[in-house]
This record gives structure tokens, sequence and C-alpha cells, in this order.
């Protein structure tokens, strides 16, 4: 057996495993106010998108949210059934499913803001702080990806 040159990384000094632990404990805070509000965080990731860059094609889902398009469609289509967004055919292109967000999907949204005020209150952190936060994580993660690309 050949031995490793560096012994392994500690778990509790790998990033990956700060960043799971992160993301976790934030889904954790989330999912007693996403349960009342009726949907998944999943589900509230598609409709931000949705909010945030208006009609989107499932393909165009997948790539905001860094999701594979079978893992979207079917988050679409409980989506729908709620009457949270409609889906619709392209006219150009009728392989194409145009998703956006209905008047309830929208209402749905409008009660999200206790999310940030959670977390903002059970980090412990300043609002400025956490968007600094977020934007060094948005940073690194975009660095990975460009990296892997």
């Amino acid at each position: 057996m050949t031995k490793a040159p560096h012994p392994p990384i500690a778990l509790d000094d790998q990033l990956c495993f700060a960043l799971y632990s992160a993301s976790m404990a934030v889904g954790r805070l989330y999912k007693p106010l996403l349960d009342e509000m009726g949907i998944t965080y999943p589900q509230f990731l598609v409709l931000s998108a949705l909010n945030d860059d208006g009609t989107l094609t499932v393909g165009g889902l997948a790539g905001r949210l860094a999701l594979e398009p079978s893992t979207i469609t079917p988050l679409v289509k409980r989506l729908e059934a709620a009457g949270l967004v409609a889906r619709k055919r392209g006219v150009t292109d009728e392989r194409q499913v145009q998703v956006s967000l209905t008047d309830a999907g929208v209402a749905v949204l409008a009660q999200t803001p206790c999310l940030a005020q959670a977390l903002l209150s059970r980090s412990g952190m300043s609002l400025d702080e956490l968007k600094a936060f977020n934007a060094r994580v948005r940073d690194f993660g975009a660095r990975v990806s460009a990296q892997a690309a």
C-alpha cells in the first residue's frame, strides 16, 4: 500500500464540511417557516428565481439554481398543482416549457421576508456582515465553478 503524501484533513478543518453544516443549519431554521407557507426550500428557490428573473424555461431554472432539469420538472409540477406557478409550451419551440409565477405564487413570496429576519436574528451578525459574507461565499462558489469548467 502506498503511503499518502499528506495525512487526511480533519473533518472540522474541511471547508466543504463547514459549508455543508452551515447549509443544513439554515435549512433547519427555514423549514418550520416554509412549512407554514406550504412550500419546501427547493420550491422557495424556484419561486425566488422566477420572481427575480421573470418567466424562465425549465432549463433556465435549472441553470439558475445549479440543478438538473430532471430535478426542476417535479418541483415545477408540484408548484403548478398548488397554483403557485403556470407552465406553458414555448411558442417557437414546443419542447420548451415556460414557467412563470402566478398571483398566488407572488403572495407566497410576499411572506418570505421572515426567512431573512430569522437568519439575521439567529446568526447574531449585522445586516452588513451577512451581506459581506454572502458576497464572499458567492465569489468563492464562482471561483470554484470557473475552475471546474
